[in-house]
């Protein structure tokens, strides 16, 4: 397995890429790619704050260019509470690995990564939305269902 980096600025496109491949697999083949170069220019204005609430960790294409691995994550800031005094809360997305390189530890390591990351930043709770195929990874860093029933409203 390969350690996992923080990405850069750079790495914006690849990282684009990678979602796409997240979705795709979740969703079947995307009918507009229209949405890719606004999250482009968001990852490369986000990656570029060194002191900014986004980051993601990679995992270099053993043996040739781009991209084999991501995670992404932000920091939220909300107000505190007993259950989170501070009240930031971390929010893991954008998981993806390229179908030729799965089974690698790689979603591991860039997973991991951003626990650190969290952490380093006085980040205490963390969620995600889990696939059913990844749910085992995410049990295994610690990640347990809430009850919480999610809600959506599209404006």
């Amino acid at each position: 397995m390969s350690a996992a980096r923080r990405a850069v600025p750079g790495d914006a496109e690849e990282l684009v890429r990678l979602r796409q491949v997240m979705e795709e697999s979740l969703s079947g083949p995307a009918a507009d790619l229209g949405w890719r170069p606004a999250a482009v220019a968001t990852l490369r204005d986000r990656l570029g704050d060194p002191d900014g609430t986004m980051a993601a960790y990679v995992i270099d294409r053993p043996g040739g260019p781009g991209l084999a691995a991501c995670a992404v994550g932000t920091i939220e800031h909300r107000l505190g509470s007993s259950a989170n005094p501070r009240g930031t809360t971390g929010y893991v997305f954008s998981v993806a690995t390229d179908g030729d390189q799965r089974r690698r530890g790689h979603s591991r390591a860039c997973v991991e990564g951003l626990l650190d990351w969290f952490r380093e930043h006085g980040v205490r709770r963390v969620d995600l939305r889990a696939s059913p195929e990844a749910e085992p990874l995410y049990a295994s860093l610690g990640f347990v269902r809430t009850p919480d029933p999610a809600m959506r409203l599209k404006l």
